[in-house]
């Protein structure tokens, strides 16, 4: 069993129908039929969606998305209209909002990935393989891959886990040319993500993107390139062979999985509120990877 340990309640706003509640965010729709997208504080971690929030999490990575989609916007389009936070929402909406294009989303999650780390390793290590695609003897966790790889996974519920799939299955679910075009813009994307990251001394491990279509154009949606969706490391401390230090939830996971937490992991009980230092050193953390990669302060 997992999922939220306390579901929220959804704020009702007029002229807005609320359609979902995320891990981390609550989607509606507008009078015109546009997506309105607003980022919570909320944290997840292990397929729960803990009790604890870390403040101006939501807002982070909602600036950082769109510093991102800016430094993107010759490779693909995006699905932000706009920033305004709509009538009538509350004041606490400012800043984590996002005003979005209607999407055809396609069912799968595009991940690349330029090191070995997480469910890549543990295929590796059994198969020397990463959904299907071989890779060369002797790499470690850490390693730098001989060259980036697309490697998707399906989407799954809240409380669920992706589940990594082959090129050939994603071909086979959402055909031939899209397949293709998902590969392509993916790849593309985290190049022009990693090149970036590492002229600020990060190191873009791997990372997760949403894509639809706007009638027959792709179009990159949800965050992009944050630290809920890829995982960043600081260059100067990389060294393949072990667990890298990195810019994300790991304070949060390192915590839950420790003796203080009390919490076991493979029970079923829902995981207990995180200890202010824990929310403390997790904010700096989005913080850090936020003025890193933008160059501008946080305030």
């Amino acid at each position: 069993m997992s999922g939220f340990v306390e579901k929220p309640e959804p704020i009702q706003v007029q002229g807005l129908v609320h359609l979902h509640t995320g891990k981390v965010r609550e989607l509606y729709q507008n009078d015109a039929g546009d997506l309105v997208m607003v980022a919570s504080d909320r944290m997840s971690a292990y397929d729960w969606v803990l009790p604890t929030e870390i403040p101006d999490k939501g807002r982070i990575l909602t600036q950082l998305s769109l510093w991102w989609f800016d430094q993107l916007a010759d490779l693909v389009p995006n699905h932000v209209i706009s920033t305004d936070v709509p009538a009538g929402a509350p004041a606490d909406w400012a800043g984590r909002t996002l005003v979005c294009k209607s999407l055809k989303m396609i069912p799968v999650e595009a991940v690349a990935r330029g090191y070995l780390t997480g469910s890549g390793l543990t295929e590796y290590n059994e198969s020397r393989t990463v959904c299907g695609l071989a890779l060369p003897e002797g790499l470690v966790d850490g390693s730098e891959l001989p060259a980036p790889i697309f490697t998707p996974a399906t989407k799954a519920a809240v409380g669920e886990h992706d589940e990594n799939v082959s090129y050939e299955e994603v071909a086979r679910q959402v055909g031939p040319d899209t397949a293709a075009q998902l590969r392509q813009a993916t790849l593309a994307v985290y190049s022009r993500g990693r090149d970036i990251a590492r002229d600020r001394g990060i190191i873009l491990a791997d990372t997760k993107f949403e894509f639809g279509f706007d009638g027959e154009t792709l179009i990159i949606a949800d965050e992009v390139l944050t630290p809920d969706s890829s995982r960043f490391w600081p260059a100067d401390q990389w060294e393949p062979g072990r667990a890298q230090p990195s810019y994300d939830k790991q304070f949060v996971r390192d915590w839950l999985t420790s003796p203080a937490s009390g919490w076991d992991r493979k029970s079923e009980q829902p995981p207990p509120p995180l200890p202010q230092e824990v929310v403390d050193a997790t904010r700096a953390k989005y913080v850090e990877a936020y003025e890193r990669l933008t160059g501008t302060s946080w305030s």
